[in-house]
């Protein structure tokens, strides 16, 4: 079963578009591999570097509101899976967005503002970890030797498709 969680990048700015995520430039590129180094590429935050140590570690993305806006894509959650992220957690989705994530097989995790906030003071100058147990619907955040435990709600298809690895293995299961 695939682990949900590990080092977290924290993009701190809402409505991050999937322009930002991967360019359309990059759109004809044949497979999903030759997307990889391109990842972020064009998301402008202070002191961010999309070519960094923490974005290449970076198995979870948190951000605010709207992830994921612009241009339906699927190549969006494509660039996060080659480059092993598994989960965004985000205050929201643009929804296409969201179900490319969970058609992908990875988690477009929802949290209320309060809990971003909470999430996000501990993105102090520190490493920081996630682990999210799709099962239980729980993530854990670990950092300078505290840990937070959140809950989050996934509807019943959506948990299905996540823990089946996406739309594809999902179907083969099932018909």
């Amino acid at each position: 079963m695939k682990t949900f969680g590990g080092p977290v990048l924290f993009l701190d700015r809402a409505d991050i578009n999937t322009d930002e995520i991967i360019p359309a430039k990059y759109l004809t590129e044949i497979t999903k591999e030759d997307l990889k180094p391109y990842i972020l590429e064009d998301l402008k935050l202070p002191g961010f570097d999309p070519k960094g140590p923490k974005t290449k570690a970076a198995r979870v993305i948190v951000s605010r509101g709207n992830f994921g806006c612009g241009s339906s894509r699927e190549h969006a959650p494509w660039v996060f899976e080659v480059n092993g992220i598994t989960a965004v957690i985000a205050e929201s989705f643009a929804r296409i967005f969201r179900q490319n994530m969970f058609n992908c097989g990875m988690a477009a995790i929802e949290l209320p503002k309060a809990d971003i906030d909470q999430i996000f003071s501990h993105s102090a100058g520190e490493d920081v970890a996630m682990a999210l147990d799709i099962s239980a619907q729980t993530l854990t955040l670990s950092g300078g030797g505290k840990q937070k435990a959140f809950s989050f709600d996934i509807s019943p298809f959506d948990k299905a498709l996540v823990l089946a690895g996406g739309w594809v293995d999902y179907a083969d299961k099932q018909y």
